[in-house]
C-alpha cells in the first residue's frame, strides 16, 4: 500500500490510479451499479439512477480511496447508504472484511440483497446506529470509511470508538472541509486521532479530498455518546 505522509501534509490522489482499480474490477462494479440503479426506487440510495451515471459519479469517486486500501484487514463503512464506498472496497479487495453500517431498515434490506447477488462473502450489514455498533465492537476495526455523512468532526466521533489504535479513518469531503478543519483546530487528540492528512483530488473539475485521521491513542471512554448527541452537542466546542 502506498505510504501516505502524516502530520497534515497534503498528498494528491490520481485519477489514473482510480481508473486502474475500476478497470481491474469493471465487470463486478458495473453489476453493482446496475443493482444500485434498480434499487433506487425502493430506498433512495443515491442521486443518479442510470447505471452509467452511478459508475461515473459515485463508483469512480470511491475508487480514489482505494489508494489507502490494504489487501487484508477489517473495515467499517459508517453511514454507508447504498454501499458507497464499502461495497467498492469489498469488490476490489476481496480479502478484506467489510462491515456496512446503516440505520435505515429499508436501506439495510437492499444492501443485504445486493451483497448476496454480488456474492460478497467478505461483507456483512449492520443495521444499526454506529454508536450502537461501537458498544459491541469497540475498537475492532483497522479502518473506518465514510462518504457524504456530515460534518468532519461529527463523523470522526462516530468513527473513533470503532477504530483500533494503529488504524485510521478516511472521510470523503468537499469544499466545506477547510472551514470544518478550522473549527476543530488542534483538538483531534480528544478523540484519539493525530493531525489530519489531507489528500486532494480533482474529479470533473470538482476539488475534492479525502481526510485521513490516524488513530494514535484509545478512544476516550465517554465515546460513543447516546445516538443523536454528536450533532446536538459537538465535542470540539
Amino acid at each position: 500500500m502506498q505510504d501516505f505522509s502524516k502530520n497534515g501534509q497534503e498528498c494528491a490522489l490520481s485519477l489514473a490510479g482510480a481508473m486502474k482499480e475500476i478497470d481491474r474490477n469493471r465487470e463486478r462494479l458495473e453489476q453493482y451499479a446496475l443493482l444500485l440503479s434498480s434499487s433506487n426506487e425502493k430506498a433512495r440510495l443515491t442521486g443518479p439512477r442510470e447505471p452509467g451515471e452511478i459508475m461515473e459519479q459515485h463508483v469512480r469517486d470511491c475508487a480514489f480511496s482505494l489508494a489507502f486500501a490494504p489487501d487484508i484487514g477489517h473495515v467499517v463503512d459508517v453511514g454507508t447508504g447504498g454501499g458507497l464506498p464499502g461495497i467498492v472496497w469489498a469488490v476490489c479487495r476481496p480479502n478484506l472484511r467489510v462491515t456496512l453500517v446503516e440505520s435505515v431498515g429499508r436501506k439495510c434490506s437492499v444492501l443485504e440483497e445486493m451483497v448476496k447477488k454480488l456474492s460478497l462473502g467478505n461483507t456483512d450489514v449492520a443495521c444499526m446506529r454506529s454508536e450502537t455498533l461501537a458498544m459491541d465492537r469497540r475498537e475492532r476495526y483497522g479502518i473506518a470509511l465514510s462518504r457524504a455523512v456530515g460534518h468532519l468532526g461529527v463523523v470522526a466521533e462516530y468513527a473513533s470508538p470503532l477504530v483500533s489504535v494503529g488504524g485510521f479513518a478516511c472521510f470523503f469531503k468537499g469544499p466545506k472541509v477547510e472551514g470544518e478543519l478550522q473549527e476543530i483546530g488542534d483538538q483531534w487528540s480528544s478523540l484519539g486521532f493525530g493531525i489530519p492528512g489531507i489528500h486532494p483530488y480533482d474529479m470533473d473539475g470538482k476539488k475534492l479530498c479525502i481526510v485521513r485521521l490516524d488513530k494514535i491513542e484509545e478512544c476516550p471512554a465517554r465515546f460513543p455518546r447516546n445516538p443523536g448527541r454528536a450533532n446536538k452537542s459537538v465535542w470540539w466546542r
